[in-house]
């Protein structure tokens, strides 16, 4: 018997990448599907591209009482709203997995870093930290997770290996990351417009970005002690894909070069199934589709600097593939079921 999945907020960018996945899934069965601005439109009428997999599946409005009993429920929600449902869900479904950035710090970062009061802390010890290749032992011991957001989860697979053997400072860390325009999701800004993106790049988000506190959460985890990032966001002209350039100070008194630190990620590495260390230089469209992170790492002796780069897609390994690796965990399945390693070809 399948497991009965709703997806909350699905009309949107994520929303509608976990459904493609979903309709992949041999043991997950997707019963209901909200979207209180789309309510009545089948998946079909907004997406096309799913028709043939969610032939009768109708947006719904949908309250908290009508998803008990559930055996999964996904919220792909804007951030804030997840905390105005999650306390009628926690004991009501069998496991919660949250995209949003509700549940995924500590109550007082996320005050310090989101500049609000969060409506349900006494919740947030109840979501492990979804970000599998660092926190599995802690996922597949919850019932409930929030899965880390897209750049987190890039900057820290590209720097993780380097700050768990203790070779870089766990300060002074700078992480430049791109990222195309779905990263902004569905809803129309002018930030979004064609005529704003196209032939443009530019920099957001400076010296405050809400992602910041996630990658020295994640990365202070594996480091053992604080850590400390400086992280500056780009939008870039394309659709999809996260690349991430960050670099760190060796610590004093050790002997780098680069091609022991590439072994040392392959070490590191060796047993996860989405996350490649390859020679060559990461690239978003080899990751395009896939829930893959492809990264590398160099020494650079002339500045006495460590080089890390990681890509992926946003909104697969970013978002919802992740989130779906994430519930394969929970509810004791194969990780990797209905997760391809394998990018779309160009």
């Amino acid at each position: 018997m399948a497991y009965r999945a709703a997806v909350v907020g699905g009309s949107g960018y994520t929303g509608a990448e976990l459904l493609r996945l979903l309709a992949g899934h041999p043991e997950i069965e997707v019963t209901l599907v909200t979207a209180d601005a789309n309510a009545g439109a089948t998946v079909g009428d907004l997406y096309p591209s799913l028709a043939a997999a969610y032939t009768d599946l109708t947006y719904d409005r949908v309250s908290p009482a009508d998803l008990a009993g559930l055996d999964l429920v996904f919220l792909c929600l804007p951030h804030g709203q997840s905390q105005a449902i999650a306390g009628e869900l926690v004991d009501t479904v069998g496991h919660v997995v949250d995209l949003g950035a509700d549940f995924r710090l500590p109550v007082a970062d996320y005050e310090q870093w989101y500049g609000e009061t969060h409506a349900a802390p006494d919740l947030v010890d109840r979501f492990a930290f979804g970000l599998p290749e660092l926190y599995r032992d802690q996922i597949t011991g919850a019932r409930h997770v929030a899965s880390p957001g897209c750049y987190p989860t890039t900057a820290a697979l590209a720097l993780a290996p380097l700050l768990a053997a203790g070779l870089v400072e766990p300060t002074g860390i700078v992480v430049d990351a791109v990222s195309g325009v779905s990263g902004a999701g569905r809803g129309l800004k002018v930030t979004s417009l064609f005529a704003e993106v196209s032939d443009n790049v530019s920099a957001y988000g400076l010296l405050t970005h809400r992602h910041t506190a996630e990658m020295e959460l994640a990365l202070g985890h594996v480091a053992g002690e604080p850590v400390q990032v400086l992280f500056t966001p780009h939008l870039v002209p394309m659709t999809r894909g996260i690349l991430a350039t960050c670099y760190a100070r060796p610590v004093a008194g050790v002997s780098l070069d680069s091609a022991s630190l590439l072994a040392g990620y392959g070490d590191f590495y060796a047993a996860e199934p989405f996350v490649h260390v390859i020679d060559g230089s990461p690239a978003t469209k080899a990751t395009l589709g896939s829930n893959a992170a492809h990264v590398t790492v160099r020494y650079d002796e002339r500045t006495n600097t460590v080089l890390a780069i990681g890509a992926l897609d946003n909104l697969v390994k970013g978002a919802s593939g992740q989130a779906l690796q994430n519930a394969n965990l929970v509810l004791g399945l194969c990780e990797t079921t209905a997760l391809s390693t394998i990018g779309l070809m160009p």
